[in-house]
């Protein structure tokens, strides 16, 4: 679990530690429930932070609101649990003051494309470096079984009893459909070794990655995804030199696999669509877009004392004398 004066010690001291041990990022105990894909992602990220080394106080996961965005609490890093939807704008704020940390986004299908949809725009817009893990189980878990944007069309919940009425939002189509994406993939909580690669190549792309993760909910939706866990045949690996590459072992359990090269941005699209099969691996990549904080690192920070006097200038704009009537 992380200790924050064990890490300051380690990172003045430095001498040469021990490496970090998955055991290291290792938060309180989760408290899904059993069989919830969050438990495969939880896996993968713990995983990931071991392998990369990355240091625990320089590590940070940010989350709204819904049963995905617990997952801070279950991680031996920093964290920073958000208000409903408000994930994306704190982890740029995280990023454009502290450039140095390594910054994920943990949200759900609810808190990002419902009431986090303004951000999650804007956040593609500024492709800031940060990776965007979005767990997508379709329905409202935290609170109980209500439709979500994700929902299939024609789902019974508590807040649509007669089925859902409208057709659903499409995270990967529309991510595609926004000014400049960078990178865009999706991966499965049920296929454990894609799942890992695909995020490991998130990380290590430089802007912001957006990842959508079909996860299931054994609580509300426990058969939801079954047709594709016992049909490896209705998905499909997407492979390239240039996306993602894995090891004919793993290769050879999927019948449908393709070639896709990750700049073909017009090919991306047109996988993101409903189809009989559902993608797996790295949709979009495009390593030359601008990142924000690249932007504004030229811009000149104001130091402390000067922050104060600005803002004292502007407070007494609406000072109010206590001889005056109005006093």
């Amino acid at each position: 679990m992380f200790n924050p004066i064990e890490t300051l010690i380690r990172s003045v001291t430095d001498i040469d530690a021990d490496p970090y041990s998955l055991g290291d990022f290792l938060g309180v105990d989760s408290r899904w429930c059993q069989r919830c894909g969050n438990n495969a992602i939880l896996t993968a990220v713990q995983k990931l932070c071991a392998e990369e080394q990355l240091a625990p106080e320089k590590t940070v996961f940010v989350s709204g609101i819904g049963c995905s965005s617990r997952l801070p609490h279950y991680m031996g890093t920093y964290g920073f649990h958000a208000l409903h939807g408000r994930a994306l704008p704190v982890a740029e704020g995280i990023k454009i003051r502290r450039p140095d940390l390594h910054v994920f986004v943990t949200t759900g299908d609810g808190d990002c494309c419902s009431i986090g949809a303004g951000h999650w725009l804007h956040a593609i817009r500024y492709n800031m470096n940060i990776t965007v893990l979005l767990h997508d189980n379709q329905i409202y878990g935290l609170t109980k079984n209500q439709v979500s944007p994700t929902s299939p069309r024609g789902l019974v919940s508590n807040t649509s009893p007669h089925g859902a009425s409208l057709d659903p939002l499409n995270p990967l189509a529309a991510t595609l459909g926004m000014s400049n994406i960078s990178f865009v993939a999706q991966a499965v909580d049920w296929v454990p070794s894609v799942l890992y690669d695909v995020i490991e190549q998130a990380f290590h792309h430089r802007g912001l990655s957006f990842v959508c993760i079909m996860q299931r909910c054994p609580n509300y939706l426990p058969d939801h995804f079954e047709e594709y866990i016992k049909n490896p045949d209705r998905l499909v690996l997407l492979t390239h030199a240039r996306g993602l590459q894995v090891e004919e072992s793993i290769a050879r359990r999927f019948k449908h696999r393709e070639e896709h090269d990750p700049a073909d941005l017009d090919r991306a699209r047109e996988l993101s669509m409903p189809r009989d099969r559902i993608p797996l691996g790295i949709l979009y990549r495009n390593p030359e877009v601008l990142c924000y904080e690249d932007v504004r690192s030229g811009v000149e920070h104001l130091s402390v004392a000067e922050r104060m006097a600005a803002l004292e200038r502007e407070f007494d704009k609406f000072t109010v004398d206590a001889a005056s009537p109005q006093g």
